[in-house]
Protein backbone atom coordinates (compact mmCIF):
# COMPACT_ATOMS: atom_id res chain seq x y z
CA UNK A 1 0.00 0.00 0.00
CA UNK A 2 1.59 3.82 -0.82
CA UNK A 3 2.14 5.93 2.01
CA UNK A 4 2.75 9.36 1.92
CA UNK A 5 5.15 10.35 4.47
CA UNK A 6 4.62 13.97 5.84
CA UNK A 7 6.49 15.21 9.01
CA UNK A 8 6.12 11.78 10.30
CA UNK A 9 2.58 11.42 9.45
CA UNK A 10 1.89 8.54 7.26
CA UNK A 11 -0.68 9.38 4.54
CA UNK A 12 -2.56 6.44 2.60
CA UNK A 13 -3.19 6.92 -0.85
CA UNK A 14 -4.52 4.75 -4.22
CA UNK A 15 -3.33 5.55 -7.70
CA UNK A 16 -5.55 4.37 -10.59
CA UNK A 17 -4.65 5.28 -13.74
CA UNK A 18 -5.82 5.17 -17.23
CA UNK A 19 -6.91 1.10 -15.91
CA UNK A 20 -3.69 0.19 -15.49
CA UNK A 21 -2.25 1.18 -12.37
CA UNK A 22 1.87 0.60 -12.71
CA UNK A 23 1.33 3.13 -15.75
CA UNK A 24 3.92 5.33 -14.48
CA UNK A 25 4.01 7.32 -17.81
CA UNK A 26 0.84 7.72 -18.43
CA UNK A 27 -0.54 11.02 -19.58
CA UNK A 28 -4.28 10.81 -17.88
CA UNK A 29 -5.20 13.95 -16.33
CA UNK A 30 -4.98 14.17 -12.82
CA UNK A 31 -7.84 13.28 -10.38
CA UNK A 32 -7.91 13.83 -7.06
CA UNK A 33 -10.88 13.21 -4.75
CA UNK A 34 -11.18 13.30 -0.89
CA UNK A 35 -13.98 11.41 1.09
CA UNK A 36 -16.32 13.11 3.83
CA UNK A 37 -15.68 13.53 7.54
CA UNK A 38 -15.64 10.02 9.12
CA UNK A 39 -15.75 7.78 5.77
CA UNK A 40 -12.40 6.64 4.05
CA UNK A 41 -11.57 6.25 0.04
CA UNK A 42 -13.37 3.37 -0.15
CA UNK A 43 -16.35 5.33 -0.56
CA UNK A 44 -15.29 5.63 -4.04
CA UNK A 45 -14.85 2.13 -4.97
CA UNK A 46 -17.86 1.91 -7.32
CA UNK A 47 -16.55 4.58 -9.68
CA UNK A 48 -12.38 3.47 -9.78
CA UNK A 49 -13.49 1.77 -13.37
CA UNK A 50 -15.45 4.84 -14.63
CA UNK A 51 -13.00 7.23 -13.29
CA UNK A 52 -9.60 5.73 -13.96
CA UNK A 53 -10.46 4.92 -17.57
CA UNK A 54 -9.24 8.00 -18.65
CA UNK A 55 -7.90 9.94 -15.79
CA UNK A 56 -5.22 9.07 -12.86
CA UNK A 57 -7.53 8.74 -10.28
CA UNK A 58 -5.72 9.53 -7.23
CA UNK A 59 -8.28 8.48 -4.07
CA UNK A 60 -6.61 8.56 -0.23
CA UNK A 61 -7.46 8.76 3.63
CA UNK A 62 -7.38 12.29 5.62
CA UNK A 63 -5.32 11.56 9.00
CA UNK A 64 -7.45 9.99 11.39
CA UNK A 65 -9.24 7.90 8.71
CA UNK A 66 -9.08 4.44 7.44
CA UNK A 67 -5.60 3.43 6.64
CA UNK A 68 -4.02 6.80 7.65
CA UNK A 69 -1.54 7.71 10.37
CA UNK A 70 -4.01 8.75 13.89
CA UNK A 71 -1.69 11.48 15.80
CA UNK A 72 -2.40 12.44 19.22
CA UNK A 73 -1.06 15.60 18.68
CA UNK A 74 -4.55 17.50 18.31
CA UNK A 75 -2.54 20.69 16.37
CA UNK A 76 -1.63 17.95 13.45
CA UNK A 77 -5.32 17.78 12.26
CA UNK A 78 -6.66 21.27 10.66
CA UNK A 79 -7.03 22.35 7.34
CA UNK A 80 -4.03 23.69 6.52
CA UNK A 81 -2.68 20.34 7.16
CA UNK A 82 -5.66 18.60 4.90
CA UNK A 83 -4.66 21.10 2.23
CA UNK A 84 -1.10 20.21 2.88
CA UNK A 85 -1.93 16.60 2.77
CA UNK A 86 -3.21 17.01 -0.80
CA UNK A 87 -0.76 18.97 -2.34
CA UNK A 88 1.93 16.74 -1.31
CA UNK A 89 0.28 13.34 -2.74
CA UNK A 90 -0.33 15.59 -6.35
CA UNK A 91 3.79 16.06 -5.79
CA UNK A 92 4.02 12.59 -5.23
CA UNK A 93 1.67 11.47 -8.01
CA UNK A 94 2.56 13.81 -10.49
CA UNK A 95 6.66 13.52 -10.10
CA UNK A 96 6.65 10.05 -10.66
CA UNK A 97 4.86 10.75 -14.35
CA UNK A 98 6.87 13.97 -14.96
CA UNK A 99 3.84 16.05 -14.16
CA UNK A 100 4.44 17.33 -10.87
CA UNK A 101 2.66 20.69 -10.32
CA UNK A 102 0.74 20.00 -13.34
CA UNK A 103 -3.34 21.70 -13.10
CA UNK A 104 -5.82 18.84 -11.41
CA UNK A 105 -9.47 18.10 -11.13
CA UNK A 106 -9.94 18.17 -7.70
CA UNK A 107 -13.03 17.45 -6.01
CA UNK A 108 -14.32 15.71 -2.96
CA UNK A 109 -17.76 14.89 -0.96
CA UNK A 110 -18.91 16.87 1.63
CA UNK A 111 -15.44 17.85 4.07
CA UNK A 112 -13.59 16.61 1.02
CA UNK A 113 -15.36 19.02 -0.86
CA UNK A 114 -14.80 21.52 1.50
CA UNK A 115 -11.30 21.05 1.72
CA UNK A 116 -10.82 20.80 -2.33
CA UNK A 117 -12.39 24.50 -2.09
CA UNK A 118 -9.65 25.09 0.56
CA UNK A 119 -7.14 23.90 -1.66
CA UNK A 120 -7.96 25.85 -4.33
CA UNK A 121 -8.00 28.63 -2.34
CA UNK A 122 -4.44 28.48 -0.98
CA UNK A 123 -3.10 26.64 -4.79
CA UNK A 124 -5.48 28.07 -7.60
CA UNK A 125 -2.65 27.53 -10.16
CA UNK A 126 -2.54 23.63 -9.40
CA UNK A 127 -6.30 23.26 -9.95
CA UNK A 128 -8.09 22.66 -13.81
CA UNK A 129 -11.29 22.39 -12.57
CA UNK A 130 -13.48 21.46 -9.07
CA UNK A 131 -15.98 18.88 -8.68
CA UNK A 132 -17.84 19.77 -4.97
CA UNK A 133 -20.19 16.81 -4.11
CA UNK A 134 -22.85 17.35 -1.32
CA UNK A 135 -21.01 19.81 0.18
CA UNK A 136 -20.94 23.24 1.89
CA UNK A 137 -18.62 26.24 1.82
CA UNK A 138 -18.83 27.38 5.20
CA UNK A 139 -20.49 30.25 7.03
CA UNK A 140 -20.59 33.96 6.50
CA UNK A 141 -22.64 34.28 10.12
CA UNK A 142 -20.48 34.08 12.90
CA UNK A 143 -23.44 32.24 15.02
CA UNK A 144 -23.73 29.65 12.13
CA UNK A 145 -20.36 28.70 12.51
CA UNK A 146 -20.44 28.75 16.47
CA UNK A 147 -23.76 26.49 16.12
CA UNK A 148 -21.55 23.93 13.58
CA UNK A 149 -19.01 23.45 15.11
CA UNK A 150 -21.24 22.99 18.29
CA UNK A 151 -22.35 20.34 16.33
CA UNK A 152 -18.51 19.09 15.52
CA UNK A 153 -17.78 18.68 19.01
CA UNK A 154 -20.85 16.41 20.03
CA UNK A 155 -19.75 14.73 17.31
CA UNK A 156 -16.02 14.51 18.78
CA UNK A 157 -17.47 13.75 22.46
CA UNK A 158 -20.01 10.98 20.78
CA UNK A 159 -16.80 9.21 19.62
CA UNK A 160 -15.18 9.53 22.24
CA UNK A 161 -17.99 8.22 24.40
CA UNK A 162 -19.24 5.18 22.07
CA UNK A 163 -16.52 4.50 19.85
CA UNK A 164 -16.56 3.21 16.19
CA UNK A 165 -20.37 2.21 16.99
CA UNK A 166 -21.15 5.58 16.24
CA UNK A 167 -20.77 5.48 12.53
CA UNK A 168 -23.45 3.09 12.26
CA UNK A 169 -26.44 5.58 12.85
CA UNK A 170 -24.48 7.62 10.05
CA UNK A 171 -25.21 8.05 6.26
CA UNK A 172 -24.00 5.45 3.86
CA UNK A 173 -21.00 6.30 3.03
CA UNK A 174 -19.60 6.29 7.11
CA UNK A 175 -22.28 3.53 7.75
CA UNK A 176 -20.16 0.57 5.99
CA UNK A 177 -16.73 1.36 6.65
CA UNK A 178 -16.37 1.34 10.48
CA UNK A 179 -14.16 -1.63 9.96
CA UNK A 180 -11.69 0.11 8.22
CA UNK A 181 -10.96 2.97 10.59
CA UNK A 182 -8.07 1.73 13.75
CA UNK A 183 -10.28 3.52 16.51
CA UNK A 184 -12.68 6.64 17.28
CA UNK A 185 -9.83 8.23 18.83
CA UNK A 186 -8.49 9.85 15.30
CA UNK A 187 -11.96 10.24 14.12
CA UNK A 188 -12.63 12.70 17.52
CA UNK A 189 -9.76 14.66 17.13
CA UNK A 190 -10.24 15.29 12.97
CA UNK A 191 -14.03 16.52 14.03
CA UNK A 192 -12.36 19.20 16.21
CA UNK A 193 -9.36 20.40 14.24
CA UNK A 194 -11.01 19.69 10.29
CA UNK A 195 -14.88 19.34 10.92
CA UNK A 196 -15.05 22.56 12.95
CA UNK A 197 -14.20 25.98 10.95
CA UNK A 198 -12.35 28.62 12.01
CA UNK A 199 -13.87 31.48 9.89
CA UNK A 200 -14.99 32.40 6.32
CA UNK A 201 -12.23 32.61 4.05
CA UNK A 202 -13.25 29.57 2.11
CA UNK A 203 -17.41 31.08 1.66
CA UNK A 204 -15.30 34.35 1.01
CA UNK A 205 -13.76 32.76 -1.88
CA UNK A 206 -16.10 31.24 -3.88
CA UNK A 207 -16.45 34.16 -6.17
CA UNK A 208 -12.66 33.98 -6.97
CA UNK A 209 -12.78 30.97 -8.53
CA UNK A 210 -12.09 30.97 -12.07
CA UNK A 211 -11.68 27.25 -13.13
CA UNK A 212 -14.82 25.00 -14.12
CA UNK A 213 -16.86 24.10 -11.30
CA UNK A 214 -19.24 21.10 -11.46
CA UNK A 215 -21.78 21.32 -8.39
CA UNK A 216 -23.03 17.82 -7.85
CA UNK A 217 -25.96 17.05 -4.89
CA UNK A 218 -28.23 14.21 -3.64
CA UNK A 219 -31.93 15.19 -4.57
CA UNK A 220 -32.61 13.99 -0.64
CA UNK A 221 -29.47 15.91 0.75
CA UNK A 222 -31.96 18.43 2.09
CA UNK A 223 -29.54 20.05 4.51
CA UNK A 224 -26.79 20.51 1.41
CA UNK A 225 -29.53 21.45 -0.96
CA UNK A 226 -29.55 25.16 -0.47
CA UNK A 227 -25.47 25.57 -0.01
CA UNK A 228 -24.94 23.81 -3.25
CA UNK A 229 -27.85 26.44 -5.02
CA UNK A 230 -25.48 29.31 -3.13
CA UNK A 231 -22.39 27.87 -4.95
CA UNK A 232 -23.40 27.35 -8.13
CA UNK A 233 -24.51 30.86 -8.26
CA UNK A 234 -21.64 31.94 -6.37
CA UNK A 235 -18.76 29.95 -8.17
CA UNK A 236 -18.53 32.15 -11.40
CA UNK A 237 -19.88 30.23 -14.46
CA UNK A 238 -20.25 26.87 -12.46
CA UNK A 239 -22.90 24.25 -13.10
CA UNK A 240 -25.08 22.27 -10.83
CA UNK A 241 -26.67 19.13 -11.30
CA UNK A 242 -29.10 17.31 -8.83
CA UNK A 243 -29.03 13.85 -8.41
CA UNK A 244 -32.45 11.85 -7.95
CA UNK A 245 -33.17 8.97 -5.57
CA UNK A 246 -29.78 9.92 -3.52
CA UNK A 247 -28.88 11.60 -0.18
CA UNK A 248 -25.88 12.73 1.49
CA UNK A 249 -23.85 9.95 -0.28
CA UNK A 250 -24.59 10.58 -3.45
CA UNK A 251 -22.15 7.76 -5.36
CA UNK A 252 -23.49 5.51 -2.96
CA UNK A 253 -26.74 5.96 -3.28
CA UNK A 254 -27.49 6.43 -6.79
CA UNK A 255 -24.06 5.48 -8.87
CA UNK A 256 -25.11 5.59 -12.03
CA UNK A 257 -27.10 8.68 -11.40
CA UNK A 258 -23.38 10.24 -10.08
CA UNK A 259 -21.93 9.12 -13.14
CA UNK A 260 -24.40 10.08 -15.11
CA UNK A 261 -23.66 13.51 -13.35
CA UNK A 262 -19.95 13.77 -13.73
CA UNK A 263 -18.92 11.89 -16.51
CA UNK A 264 -20.02 14.89 -19.17
CA UNK A 265 -18.22 17.48 -17.29
CA UNK A 266 -15.07 15.57 -16.68
CA UNK A 267 -14.57 14.67 -20.08
CA UNK A 268 -15.36 17.98 -21.25
CA UNK A 269 -12.49 19.42 -18.85
CA UNK A 270 -9.98 16.42 -20.35
CA UNK A 271 -10.93 17.10 -23.85
CA UNK A 272 -9.77 21.21 -23.25
CA UNK A 273 -6.62 19.59 -21.47
CA UNK A 274 -7.13 20.03 -18.45
CA UNK A 275 -6.03 17.72 -14.98
CA UNK A 276 -2.37 17.84 -16.55
CA UNK A 277 -3.19 16.42 -19.51
CA UNK A 278 -2.34 19.56 -21.48
CA UNK A 279 -3.02 23.21 -21.14
CA UNK A 280 -4.89 24.11 -17.83
CA UNK A 281 -8.88 23.73 -18.81
CA UNK A 282 -11.09 27.06 -20.40
CA UNK A 283 -14.50 26.03 -20.73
Amino acid sequence: MPYLDRNGVKIYYQVHDGGNDSDSDSKAPLLLLTHGFSSTSAMWKAQIPALSRHFTLIIWDMRGHGHSDYPTDPAAYSESHTVGDMAAILDAVGGTRSRSHAPAIVGGLSLGGYMSLAFYRKYPARVAALLIIDTGPGFRNDDARRKWNDTAEQTARSFEARGLSVLGGMSAERAGVAHLHKDAKGLARAARGMLAQRDARVIASLGDVKVPSLVVVGAEDTPFLAASEYMARKIPGARKVVVPRAGHAVNIDNPDGFLEAVMPFLDEVRREGGGGGGDRAKL
